[in-house]
């Protein structure tokens, strides 16, 4: 199955404390799923862990994760090799990609000596959704803010760009995010700029924001924009619960 026209769900959230597993898919994830489409078989989800350094043990937690959830997990990873040999064949082949966090400067640097960055293009082309949480989500866009660099948040500027926005994630929950997102965009570093608070996915129907979905109550999406004065203006978003 694929979605109707090229699909991004761009979250900072999507998992929970399992009841039997380490962890849960949570309620965004569900939805980048329920987004391609998929009716009569099992759901199909890669996952990519290329940000987290492809940790075998969160691995091994995204399967049984997936398993409890009701979806076949096809692992995506780089080390010590690609573990795939045609990526992009893997890709076109499943319903949904989920994007881990971690180091998005990392993410980026590997997937295009890899050919990853083209392999998801092709798939969002195709229909596949794609999704992800933190460095999952600001991989899509044309940057953000991280921590990919050390403790100090930077600006990142080379996304993929498949959407022409940047992105700011944990806007709740970290407090130097938010007052960072405004400077960048106030000086001109980053442009409009979609930001989540945790709990809260962006979904995108080629690059037109088409809904704010959300897992937890009081939680919402923003848009930071530029003023003709040079100043930071924020938009609140309010989130649908799912």
């Amino acid at each position: 199955m694929a979605a109707d026209s090229p699909t991004i769900v761009a979250t900072s959230g999507g998992y929970r404390r399992g009841a039997r597993t380490m962890l849960e898919l949570d309620a965004l994830v569900h939805h980048a799923v329920e987004r391609s489409g998929v009716s009569g078989r099992r759901p199909r989800l890669a996952y990519l862990g290329t940000a987290n350094g492809d940790q075998q043990g969160r691995v091994a937690a995204m399967h049984e994760a997936a398993r409890v959830a009701g979806f076949d997990l096809t692992p995506v990873t780089l080390f010590t090799m690609p573990n795939h040999e045609d990526v992009a064949a893997t890709l076109l082949g499943v319903d949904a990609v989920w994007v881990d966090g971690g180091s998005v400067a990392n993410l980026l640097a590997l997937w295009r000596l890899h050919g990853v960055d083209q392999a998801m293009r092709q798939a969002w082309e195709a229909g596949v959704v794609l999704a992800g949480v933190s460095a999952g989500s600001i991989c899509w866009f044309t940057g953000g803010t991280t921590d990919s660099f050390g403790p100090e948040l930077r600006a990142v500027t080379n996304g993929l760009g498949l959407l022409p926005f940047a992105n700011g994630v944990h806007y709740d929950s970290e407090a130097r995010r938010r007052p960072l997102v405004h400077r960048l965009v106030a000086e001109g570093t980053l442009g409009e700029t979609h930001c989540t608070d945790d709990g809260v996915g962006l979904v995108y129907e080629r690059t037109n924001l088409v809904d704010v979905v959300a897992e937890r109550d009081g939680v919402a999406g923003y848009r930071v924009t530029r003023s003709a004065s040079g100043t930071a203006i924020e938009e609140r978003w309010e989130a649908r619960r799912l």
